[in-house]
C-alpha cells in the first residue's frame, strides 16, 4: 500500500525544482540572492517602514543558513518549502531561529521584546484596532514559556510553549506575506 501525501506535506517536486531554479536565476543571475533582492520578493521598498524592513532583514538572516550574506539555490529552495509546505513544528523552529539573532540557542527578553515590536508596529499598521504593550506581552510570555524560570526561553520551551497556547502562538508566529514572485515561482508555466 502506497502512503497518501496531501499537497501541504510534499516536497518540492523535482520539476517544480527545476522551475524554481529557472525562475532563480533570471531574477538573480549572480546566482545568489542578495538582502536588496530578497526585500523585493517581499514587497519591501522605499514606502515601507523601518520595522518592515528590519523584520524582513530577520528572515533572511534566518535562511541564510551559512552566514555569508546571501542565499544560495539551495538555501532559497528550503526557504520556499517552509513558507509555502512546511509542518508547524519546522516553522516554529525557524520563528525561533529568527527571535534568536545572538544566536546563542536560547532566547533572553531584550531579543524577544525587539521581534514582537517590530511584529507589533507592522500589525497595528494593517490593523489599527490591535492593542498591547509589547513589554506586557514579552512578559507574559516568559511567564507562560519559560518553564525552569532562568529568564531565557529554550528552542524546546519555544515550539512547546507555541503549541500548547494558542495566544502564545499568536504572539510568537511569523506570519511572512510573499509577494506574487515568490508565489508565481511554485506556479508551472500555462
Amino acid at each position: 500500500m502506497g502512503q497518501m501525501q496531501s499537497d501541504a506535506e510534499k516536497e518540492v517536486a523535482l520539476k517544480n525544482i527545476q522551475l524554481l531554479y529557472r525562475k532563480f536565476t533570471s531574477e538573480c543571475p549572480s546566482g545568489n540572492l542578495h538582502l536588496h533582492e530578497f526585500k523585493k520578493i517581499f514587497g519591501i521598498n522605499r514606502n515601507s517602514t523601518e520595522e518592515e524592513s528590519a523584520y524582513t532583514e530577520n528572515v533572511f538572516r534566518s535562511f541564510d543558513t551559512n552566514k555569508d550574506g546571501q542565499m544560495d539555490f539551495m538555501e532559497y529552495v528550503a526557504a520556499v518549502h517552509l513558507v509555502l509546505r512546511g509542518k508547524l513544528e519546522d516553522k516554529l523552529r525557524w520563528s525561533f531561529k529568527v527571535y534568536d539573532r545572538d544566536g546563542n540557542g536560547c532566547l533572553d527578553k531584550e531579543e524577544v521584546t525587539l521581534i514582537l515590536a517590530i511584529i507589533h508596529k507592522i500589525r497595528t499598521k494593517n490593523d489599527p484596532s490591535i492593542s498591547g504593550n509589547v513589554k506586557d506581552i514579552c512578559d507574559r510570555i516568559f511567564e507562560l514559556v519559560d518553564k525552569n524560570n532562568d529568564c531565557q526561553i529554550s528552542l524546546e520551551e519555544f515550539v512547546e510553549g507555541a503549541k500548547k497556547d494558542p495566544w502564545v502562538m499568536d504572539q510568537l508566529k511569523l506570519d511572512i506575506g510573499p509577494c506574487e514572485w515568490f508565489i508565481e515561482s511554485q506556479k508551472e508555466p500555462s
